[in-house]
């Protein structure tokens, strides 16, 4: 047993057909498997019933918490309101629309006192083709840009070390949030265990992250992100293991253009199958 608190938070919009089945899935597994719990639900301005179900799940049960965003804000702003709440040892978010197992933390935990974040990886990502191309293309940017180089960057299932988390100050509403942590936490010179887990299909609710206007954002998100860690680090110190945060963020800027390039065209392309179908 894992001899700390943990904080799961789980950001969810419109996921009234899944979110109870995740926390309850969640109050089932965690407490055999760590000394102390809670579940932060991040209703992110849901427009289905997503909202009185947290309400009364947090109503029932002491260790769950309902956090209310009156509009939709984004992905990486219902994260970020789950973070602030925390007050957990260690911080976890797993996606909220059953795609992932609670249950595969146990390939997680025996590395948790020994790095600062341990991210999982999609062993087999099961979704649309497209969708993985995005993942691919978008890994590529991350890697080039960024200097993090994961198999699975935008995996919704990590486990944070809180004081690292806390210490990281996030600014991405959307889709790149798990970039910009990711990002931040290694010019910290944080260490970081990669683990598989397993991946469902999604068989209730509709995804939202593979849509034109959501991978176009993200496109955005992606520049002022580099633009803005280029201008904050001209002027920090080293990090503690001396790595120089300026040669990761390099500029490749053919390479990304041209990535940018065939996300955008493959955009193009399922957006008039959608529209023929």
């Amino acid at each position: 047993m894992l001899d700390r608190k943990l904080s799961l938070v789980l950001p969810a919009h419109n996921e009234a057909e899944n979110i109870e089945a995740i926390v309850m899935r969640a109050l089932d597994v965690l407490p055999r498997l760590i000394r102390d719990i809670e579940i932060i639900v991040v209703n992110d301005g849901s427009r289905d019933e997503t909202g009185p179900i947290i309400d009364t799940l947090a109503s029932r049960h002491a260790c769950v918490h309902a956090v209310h965003h009156p509009h939709n804000r984004g992905y990486g702003a219902a994260l970020t309101s789950g973070f602030r709440v925390a007050t957990g040892d260690s911080i976890m978010f797993m996606d909220s629309d059953r795609q992932f197992d609670i249950a595969d933390i146990n390939a997680l935990l025996p590395y948790v006192p020994y790095y600062d974040i341990v991210a999982g990886y999609r062993i087999q990502r099961r979704d649309p083709l497209y969708r993985r191309l995005y993942g691919k293309m978008f890994g590529l940017v991350v890697w080039l840009l960024f200097g993090v180089h994961l198999r699975d960057t935008d995996c919704a299932f990590k486990i944070y070390r809180a004081d690292l988390l806390n210490s990281i100050e996030l600014t991405t509403p959307g889709a790149l949030i798990n970039t910009e942590m990711l990002a931040r936490a290694k010019r910290r010179g944080a260490t970081i265990v990669e683990v598989g887990v397993n991946h469902y299909p999604r068989f209730a609710g509709e995804s939202s992250g593979g849509s034109p206007s959501v991978v176009f954002r993200a496109m955005g998100e992606t520049v002022k992100l580099w633009l803005r860690l280029r201008r904050e680090s001209a002027g920090d110190p080293a990090p503690p293991n001396g790595h120089n945060e300026r040669r990761a963020l390099v500029r490749p800027r053919t390479v990304v253009t041209a990535v940018f390039g065939a996300v955008a065209a493959l955009v193009a392309l399922v957006s008039r199958k959608r529209r023929s179908s």
